[in-house]
C-alpha cells in the first residue's frame, strides 16, 4: 500500500467552484476557468507515493505545487477528491485529528526556515517533540542526535541569527527529523540558498535518505534539482499533472510538447546513468570452465577477450584470447592463472558524466556490476559515444515562460492565526 495516495484532487478558488469542477473534468484549460472568475490551483491531480521514495513535484510559479503540498498535510482542504495517508482519508478529518497527523505522521520543512529567533538551535530542533509533551531531557537528547545527523554538533547553544542560511535550514531538517514521522514534506526547502550551499543541502538530503529511508515529497521549481533528487518526478502546469515518471523516463520519453520543451536543454549526462546506456554482456565465461570454453566464446563473439564470472554471476576478471589459446595447446583444463583483474567496474547508478574517464582509460568495455558484484552490463566506448550523440544538449537550463496565474491562496486549514 502506498504511504500517500491522492485521487482526483482539485482546489478551486472562486464562487462557481461546482461549475468549475465540471469544466475541469471536461478538460477546461486555465484561461477558460479564469474567464469564469475562478482559479483552479490544482486540477484533477492523482498520484501515489511509495514508502521510502523521494517524490518530487516540479513546476513553475503558479503551477499549483505549493497548494498541493499544503493539502497533503491538511493545511488546505481540497475542493474535490481524496488524500489518503496510510490508507486513511485525511480530507474527512477534523482539526484535532489533523494536528495529531502533523505531530505523529507528517513533518514539514519550509522554504524560509521558520525557526524561532528567541530559541537556541537545540530548542528549535526539539520543538516538534515539545508539542507532543515529550519529557524535556528525552526531547533534547533526540534533538542532539539529529543535529549531529545534519552536521551541527557543537552549535546547540547558538541562536538562528548566528547561523548562515544553510545552517538554519539544517536546523529545520533536524527539527523535522526529530519528530520521527515517517513522512517528510519539503516545500521549496533549498530555494532560498545560494547555489553552492544548495548543492550541499541536496547531498545532505540524499545521504540522510540513504540512512533513514523516509517517505519524502519535495517541492521545487528547479528542474536540475528535481532530476537529481527525485526517484520519480511529477511535472505540473496550471494545476494539472503533465507527466509522472523517473528522471530518465521524462527525459527520454516526454509526454507532450510542454514537457519536451522543458527538458530540452537539461544536461542529460548528469541525469542518465550507466544503466541507461549499458549493453548486455555477451562475451562471458564461467570461472569454472576451461580455456577451451573461453576460446569458443571469444570465437563466437569475434572478440579477443571475455569477462569471467563465478557461478552466481560475480565478476572475477577478464581472460584474453592469446593466453587462453596457448593454454588449450598445452592441454590445460582450468582458467587458473589466466584470469586478469584491473577491470574497474562501475555502479549502475553512476551518472554518464562520470563514465567518460573510465571509458577513455580502459581498452575494454567498462563492466557494470550491482551492489553484490554481479555483472549486469558493459559499456563499450562506442556505445557511450553513440549515446552522447543522441543527447545533443548544451547543459543550460531550458527557457519556459512562467505561468501567469494569480498567486496561490495559502490560508492553512485547522490552524489559527497565532499558531
Amino acid at each position: 500500500m502506498p504511504r500517500i495516495r491522492a485521487q482526483h484532487v482539485s482546489k478551486v478558488f472562486g464562487r462557481r467552484s461546482a461549475e468549475a469542477l465540471r469544466k475541469i473534468r471536461q478538460g477546461a484549460d486555465a484561461d477558460e476557468l479564469r474567464r469564469m472568475g475562478v482559479t483552479a490551483a490544482v486540477a484533477d491531480v492523482s498520484f501515489e507515493v511509495n514508502e521510502g521514495e523521494i517524490f518530487v513535484v516540479m513546476g513553475l510559479s503558479g503551477s499549483g505545487k505549493s497548494t498541493l503540498i499544503r493539502m497533503l498535510n491538511g493545511l488546505l482542504e481540497p475542493t474535490a477528491g481524496s488524500i489518503e495517508i496510510d490508507g486513511v482519508d485525511i480530507t474527512a478529518m477534523g482539526g484535532k485529528e489533523l494536528r495529531r497527523l502533523r505531530q505523529e505522521k507528517v513533518s514539514m520543512v519550509f522554504q524560509h526556515f521558520a525557526l524561532f529567533p528567541h530559541r537556541t538551535v537545540l530548542e528549535n530542533a526539539a520543538y516538534a517533540l515539545e508539542t507532543r509533551n515529550v519529557p524535556k531531557q528525552e526531547r533534547l537528547a533526540k534533538a542532539r542526535e539529529f543535529l549531529n545527523h545534519v552536521g551541527l554538533a557543537g552549535w546547540e547553544d547558538r541562536y538562528p541569527d548566528q547561523l548562515s542560511g544553510g545552517m538554519q535550514q539544517r536546523v529545520g531538517i533536524a527539527r523535522a527529523l526529530s519528530a520521527e514521522t515517517d513522512i517528510l514534506l519539503m516545500d521549496e526547502a533549498f530555494s532560498a540558498l545560494d547555489p553552492m550551499i544548495r548543492r550541499e543541502m541536496q547531498d545532505l538530503l540524499l545521504d540522510l535518505q540513504g540512512e533513514l529511508g523516509k517517505t519524502i515529497v519535495f517541492i521545487t521549481h528547479d528542474l536540475n534539482e528535481a532530476m537529481r533528487l527525485g526517484d520519480r518526478v511529477a511535472m505540473l502546469r496550471h494545476g494539472r499533472v503533465m507527466q509522472i515518471g523517473t528522471a530518465e523516463e521524462i527525459l527520454t520519453d516526454p509526454a507532450n510538447d510542454y514537457v519536451a520543451q522543458f527538458v530540452a536543454d537539461v544536461d542529460r549526462t548528469r541525469v542518465l546513468t550507466a544503466r541507461s546506456v549499458m549493453d548486455k554482456p555477451i562475451a562471458v565465461v564461467d570461472a569454472n570452465g576451461g580455456p577451451r570454453a573461453a576460446v569458443r566464446v571469444m570465437r563466437e563473439q569475434q572478440t579477443s577477450f571475455a569477462f569471467v564470472v563465478t557461478r552466481d554471476r560475480r565478476l572475477a576478471g577478464v581472460v584474453f584470447a592469446e593466453p587462453a589459446a596457448k593454454a588449450v595447446r598445452a592441454g590445460r583444463n582450468t582458467l587458473d592463472g589466466l584470469v586478469e583483474g584491473g577491470t574497474h567496474p562501475v555502479d549502475p547508478d553512476t551518472p554518464v558524466a562520470d563514465l567518460f574517464l573510465p571509458c577513455a582509460e580502459s581498452p575494454l568495455p567498462v563492466p557494470v556490476t550491482d551492489r553484490n558484484g554481479k555483472l549486469i552490463g558493459v559499456i563499450p566506448r562506442v556505445t557511450l559515444l553513440a549515446a552522447l550523440g543522441h543527447m545533443g544538449n548544451t547543459g543550460e537550463m531550458p527557457v519556459v515562460r512562467e505561468d501567469t496565474s494569480p498567486p496561490e491562496e495559502t490560508t492553512p486549514r485547522g490552524v489559527t492565526a497565532d499558531a
